[in-house]
């Protein structure tokens, strides 16, 4: 099935603009979903939109309103929404550039691809993919997509450009109410260059593919034992140790290491009092060392 635009219109860089389409990178069905059913008759479940005291109403009846507190609601007509008047509805202008790993991952959202509207736009548009490219920089502007103007970047991405709506700043969350208990102590230099190694070990070129999502599987096995009338079958994961079993936290990371088919470093001293300390104290977990008082 072809791919639909969501998106036309220009993306511009200052005085050029580029006839382009933007479409989902990503699919929204290819995950198992489920109906809701009523049990006793086997029916499905359906939604009505009800107003109290009225009963069912119908979609053409329906407006958006804000909420003015004490069940009072300010009423929005369609028209009117229709009626503000956004540059970025139709136009896409890149207004900024910044280092391709200088945006954190925390801002990313969702991301979507850029293509040429036609053959006429195929040389501008690979002058701003290849001369992104060259500069190892990712576009910034503003677009309108889905209701509401999204931040947006935009980079290259292998023959083609890559969009990825971005969260506004006021969208994330403070991380410091979060982060605050943690203590802010060095780790134990032993045990880190154990697990320095233990990483280095695992590091390999990332591939998505070597990935599986293992519970849509289990989840597509066990509806099609369900269909066939078969026992469904109990996929039982690896016997992974509890938390009880890790008495030391270095012996732990020199067990994994080995496990990767790796060995500890050479110039490597005992494990520190404190770290010995931790284990024995508390078997079942590493546990963290209290504040000191201010």
């Amino acid at each position: 099935m072809a791919s639909r635009a969501i998106w036309k219109g220009q993306l511009r860089l200052s005085l050029v603009s580029i006839p382009v389409e933007i479409h989902a990178a990503t699919k929204s069905g290819r995950r198992i979903s489920f109906r809701q059913i009523h049990g006793p008759s086997g029916k499905p479940v359906n939604y009505e939109k009800v107003v109290p005291g009225i009963g069912k109403v119908s979609s053409d009846e329906i407006l958006k309103g804000y909420a003015l507190g004490d069940n009072e609601y300010l009423l929005i007509q369609p028209e009117e929404i229709d009626a503000i008047k956004l540059e970025t509805k139709k136009t896409f202008e890149l207004v900024q550039f910044v280092g391709t790993n200088e945006i954190s991952p925390l801002y990313y959202d969702q991301p979507y691809y850029i293509v040429p509207a036609d053959e006429l736009a195929e040389d501008a548009y690979r002058v701003v993919r290849d001369a992104l490219r060259k500069s190892q920089k990712t576009g910034l502007g503003q677009l309108t997509l889905h209701g509401r103007e999204h931040l947006c970047a935009v980079r290259p991405c292998g023959d083609g450009l890559l969009m990825e709506t971005l969260f506004y700043a006021d969208e994330i969350k403070d991380a410091e109410p979060l982060f605050n208990t943690i203590e802010d102590e060095e780790a134990d230099s032993d045990l880190l260059t154990v697990a320095t190694a233990l990483i280095e070990k695992k590091t390999a070129p990332f591939d998505a593919a070597a990935f599986h999502d293992n519970f849509d599987r289990a989840l597509r096995q066990l509806i099609e034992d369900k269909r066939k009338g078969r026992a469904p079958r109990v996929t039982a994961g690896g016997d992974k140790p509890s938390s009880d079993n890790v008495v030391d936290l270095m012996q732990a990371l020199r067990e994994s290491l080995k496990a990767s088919g790796g060995s500890a470093p050479e110039k490597e001293g005992k494990p520190s009092s404190r770290a010995k300390s931790k284990s024995e104290d508390a078997p079942a977990k590493a546990r963290r060392p209290s504040r000191k008082a201010s």
